[in-house]
């Protein structure tokens, strides 16, 4: 992301060129190699292109079958306007062959159109690797919540989250002189919850040795006992400290493990995250350690912490020289259980004048202003440092950025500044944007709206579905999301990125 970008304390931010060389390493000697022959084969002839059209305006899930110039494409996932050969290797159209004709545009939802493969009748389509073993759904839980989102651990459980959730990030506590420390004691650990707002109907007395989230959570942990808890430390406001911890790796290490595992709340956690935005590069300020401080640093977590769970959320740089190639991330992910890349917060009225474009694309596309900004783009880069996808995740913001004095209704326009937010300018709530401002188009995956002079993008369930597709085509381990209280009521996006995995 761009360094001038200051977005609300403790937003989870990242920056996102397809990585080329190493797949190119790997197909040029299969397409080299073959045998020899003194007479080159005829060509054979194009079968007739008897799927319709691509059509710009149309739907297409995953399966739909369509023809655009002169060849077949399959839609991986969910998409709309995406130009069948634009959109790369790691794109949602999946060229198909040579087809000679075409056919006249259909509604791809029509019910002659091959039917979704997510259907369990369907077979399953082998091009594409086995879903990886234990599907993680991880939200981020805020200790701020607790202030004026009114948002509580007791949410999870109404809306149903928690029966969808695997791990819970709770972010954040603090890293100051080389050590972790706690974040926010009142909301941590200290507030009295009431009977109305507790998880079991159960108020805190005076007396109690532990209130606050941390006794919230571990009672939503006793009412779903499959629930891990992650403590997360920095963030893009805290993680000025990591720089010092990393000067002594060990020291920073276990004052990590002795604060997570303190006795008054060791049973609510199950492992420890980390969130330094940004190592060896720029974040809210500049770090300088090298490329093997991150991994030095990952190494003493993992050595203190042993078998519970080290994660990390990580930079989505996927530019050429960017933040990704800076950070070490390959050589520490032998001590990571896995890697969550922030593939959100691209593009945002941090540019106050646009030109406006989505937060979190999926893929690129025409236009886009920053190449290597895209979520296919960082995975397909992490992938060629050697991180396997078994380690890795996909991010998805249940929020959106804007702008206001915006006059077009497409992506690429000029704006006069940030559009109003509930807690920040140029960022609003999911379960506020979909009531005050619908999504009008989709864009390298992901949805924009336009309303009035306001101009937004962020996820929908649809977009949310067809990311998850992807996350399952590449075998990712999973999908993660900043930050829970963005959802609606009754968790329409959580529910979205679960099914999705399913």
């Amino acid at each position: 992301m761009l360094s001038t970008h200051v977005p609300r304390p403790g937003l989870r931010r990242t920056v996102g060129l397809l990585a080329t060389t190493a797949l190119t390493a790997v197909l040029l000697p299969f397409a080299m190699a073959g045998p020899a022959s003194t007479q080159a084969p005829a060509p054979a002839a194009a079968a007739a292109c008897s799927d319709p059209a691509w059509s710009s305006s149309a739907v297409y899930t995953a399966g739909n079958l369509v023809t655009h110039g002169g060849h077949t494409w399959r839609a991986k996932w969910w998409t709309q306007g995406e130009t069948p050969g634009t959109t790369g290797e790691w794109g949602v159209w999946a060229d198909q062959g040579a087809c000679g004709g075409t056919t006249d545009p259909t509604d791809p939802t029509d019910p002659t159109d091959p039917p979704d493969p997510t259907d369990p009748t369907d077979p399953p389509d082998p091009t594409q690797p086995p879903d990886p073993a234990g599907k993680k759904v991880i939200g981020y839980f805020t200790n701020w919540g607790t202030y004026a989102r009114n948002f509580h651990a007791k949410d999870l459980d109404t809306s149903g989250s928690a029966d969808k959730l695997t791990h819970i990030l709770y972010a954040f506590g603090n890293v100051q002189n080389g050590r972790c420390t706690i974040g926010d004691s009142y909301a941590d650990h200290e507030k009295a919850y009431t009977a109305a707002q507790s998880v079991d109907g159960v108020a805190d007395t005076w007396d109690q040795q532990l209130r606050g989230n941390f006794n919230q959570l571990r009672k939503l942990k006793a009412k779903h006992p499959h629930l891990k808890i992650l403590w997360s430390f920095g963030g893009w406001t805290w993680s000025g400290g990591f720089g010092q911890a990393a000067q002594n790796p060990a020291a920073f290490a276990s004052s990590c493990h002795d604060l997570v595992e303190d006795p008054r709340w060791a049973d609510v956690f199950d492992g420890i995250d980390i969130d330094w935005e940004y190592p060896n590069a720029c974040g809210l300020s500049c770090d300088s350690s090298g490329t093997q401080a991150f991994p030095r640093l990952m190494q003493a977590l993992r050595s203190e912490f042993g078998s519970d769970l080290v994660t990390a959320a990580i930079t989505a740089d996927g530019t050429s020289g960017g933040k990704i190639e800076a950070g070490g991330y390959g050589d520490a992910a032998q001590y990571v259980d896995w890697y969550m890349p922030m593939t959100y917060d691209y593009f945002g009225a941090f540019a106050a004048q646009g030109p406006t474009a989505p937060h979190s694309p999926l893929t690129s596309y025409p236009g886009i202003p920053t190449q290597g900004f895209d979520s296919s783009t960082a995975i397909a880069k992490l992938r060629s440092l050697g991180i396997p996808t078994s380690k890795l995740l996909l991010g998805i913001g249940f929020y959106g950025r804007g702008w206001s004095g915006v006059s077009q209704d497409a992506p690429g326009g000029s704006a006069t500044g940030p559009a109003p937010g509930t807690y920040e300018q140029g960022i609003e709530d999911y379960e506020v944007l979909k009531q005050r401002c619908p999504a009008t188009g989709t864009v390298g995956g992901t949805a924009y709206a336009k309303c009035g002079d306001q101009w937004w993008s962020y996820d929908t369930p649809q977009t949310i579905t067809s990311k998850m597709a992807y996350a399952k085509e590449q075998g990712l381990a999973g999908a993660f999301f900043w930050e829970l209280s963005g959802d609606t009521s009754n968790g329409e996006l959580i529910t979205a990125v679960s099914n999705g995995l399913g």
